[in-house]
């Protein structure tokens, strides 16, 4: 199995969403496979498994490609924003401000690490769809853009705001009825969607707003999916936002900001080919430049919140492997000292992945295994039938292409702590996030004196 694009200067060539090992990944001269100059085998012994691993180099490459793509492509002012539901730490938050780049929130929690981590308050757009009383104060005090998801942060926000005071800068999401070919449950443009108004509702809401006092509205945001391997339907996004706008600024709203959301795919598998960061940023700047000509409009600040393209493939999984099943004629289980817990989305989305052993990388697969967790469920099963060479319980598996949606959708399943983080960089490495121990768990159950046994 190919794990490695060398490195190119050709943008497209290089892009990291399109690698599926991080862009540092290497062999030492023991063979061993090594990331960021550290070798993942050594990472296993120092702070166990199972560990995500972080590289800093891939991370920072991922944000300077969408940085300077737009400055290249969009000839009006850009912002990128790091969706941080894809993985959210303060180690992540510091990187995405030391590039310049903003970020945006869905949660109190997200909204705290992205303060508390260095990006400037005036960087953040706080997204979700059924916001609290706190979370609409925290945000709106810090002077975060909100994103107005329906009529219910409309109310919440009236009874924030006080007379007088500073307005909350708005922008306005809605659905625009397009749709991708992606899982049905990471698909958000479609009309039967959560998220958004519906496109029939905006002119309403323009109306409305002409009588509101406390708040702006200074944008419009349509986001269409996750994993997307397609750029058409990012054109057809541009055509119906700059309709919008112009009816938003038809009805006097100071309309600059379009934020096309994000959802560029990652490559996981060998057969997996999306789009480079710099051809997916040229096609939406160009289209939105071209929808902009053609209704006469001023351009508007372009917004994008790429996540999974930033830190999907700079991120992998080091496991473990512990017992063996072996059904003959059917299958055999290898089962590592993780799952479910750590990894989701196999289970929640059928997602596929690429490994391989950290110790003997370059052994050609001779034994086709499926690899499961530890959990008790039948569907915790990380890779699908796939060959590796015969191993042993003790030896260090490899799961690639997992920065995004692994550690932010981690749980505690059978009460099973939470992994470590380290973040890796020429040569050395650092402990990002602690892992948990069982204590962690049980810190917030509580026992009621009356289940207490009396001597």
């Amino acid at each position: 199995m190919s794990i490695l694009i060398p490195f190119e200067k050709d943008l497209d060539k290089a892009s990291p969403n399109r690698n599926i090992a991080p862009l540092t990944t290497e062999i030492d001269s023991e063979e061993r496979l090594c990331v960021g100059g550290v070798s993942l085998s050594s990472l296993a012994k120092q702070y166990g498994t199972p560990l995500y691993v972080l590289d800093e180099l891939t991370i920072r490459k991922s944000c300077k490609e969408y940085c300077d793509s737009l400055k290249k492509h969009y000839p009006g002012k850009s912002t990128a924003l790091y969706a941080s539901k894809a993985n959210s730490s303060l180690v992540l938050s510091s990187i995405i401000a030391s590039e310049g780049m903003g970020i945006d929130v869905v949660s109190e929690g997200e909204l705290i690490t992205a303060i508390k981590g260095g990006v400037p308050s005036n960087k953040i757009v706080f997204h979700g769809n059924n916001k609290s009383i706190s979370e609409l104060r925290l945000a709106y005090d810090n002077d975060v853009i909100i994103v107005l998801d329906n009529q219910y942060d409309i109310k919440q926000l009236a009874n924030i705001v006080k007379p007088g005071e500073r307005k909350a800068r708005l922008i306005v999401r809605f659905t625009p009825g397009i749709e991708c070919h992606t899982h049905e449950y990471i698909k958000t443009g479609m009309i039967d969607s959560k998220f958004g108004f519906n496109a029939d509702e905006l002119e309403s809401i323009f109306i409305q707003f002409k009588k509101i006092e406390w708040g702006n509205i200074i944008g419009l945001h349509a986001h269409i999916g996750s994993q997307i391997f397609e750029v058409q339907p990012h054109r057809d996004l541009a055509d119906v936002m700059v309709k919008i706008l112009e009816v938003g600024r038809n009805y006097g709203h100071p309309i600059d900001i379009l934020n096309v959301g994000g959802g560029l795919g990652i490559k996981y598998t060998s057969s997996d080919d999306p789009p480079s960061i710099n051809s997916w940023v040229k096609v939406v700047s160009e289209s939105l430049y071209e929808a902009c000509e053609n209704r006469s409009q001023k351009l508007p600040l372009l917004m994008c919140e790429p996540g999974r393209s930033i830190v999907g493939t700079a991120g992998l999984t080091i496991y473990s492997v512990g017992s063996k099943k072996e059904i003959p004629g059917i299958k055999t289980y290898l089962a590592v000292d993780g799952g479910m817990s750590d990894n989701p989305r196999p289970i929640t989305y059928q997602s596929k992945y690429s490994t391989c052993l950290a110790d003997r990388p370059l052994l050609s697969g001779n034994k086709r295994v499926t690899i499961a967790g530890k959990h008790c469920e039948s569907g915790d099963v990380l890779l699908n039938d796939v060959l590796i060479p015969d191993c042993n319980g003790g030896e260090i598996l490899v799961v690639f292409g997992t920065g995004a949606y692994n550690s932010s959708m981690s749980s505690n399943y059978n009460r099973i702590p939470k992994p470590a983080s380290v973040i890796v960089s020429k040569s050395n490495a650092d402990l990002v996030q602690r892992r948990e121990c069982p204590e962690d768990i049980l810190r917030n159950d509580i026992l009621p004196d009356r289940f207490i046994a009396k001597d």
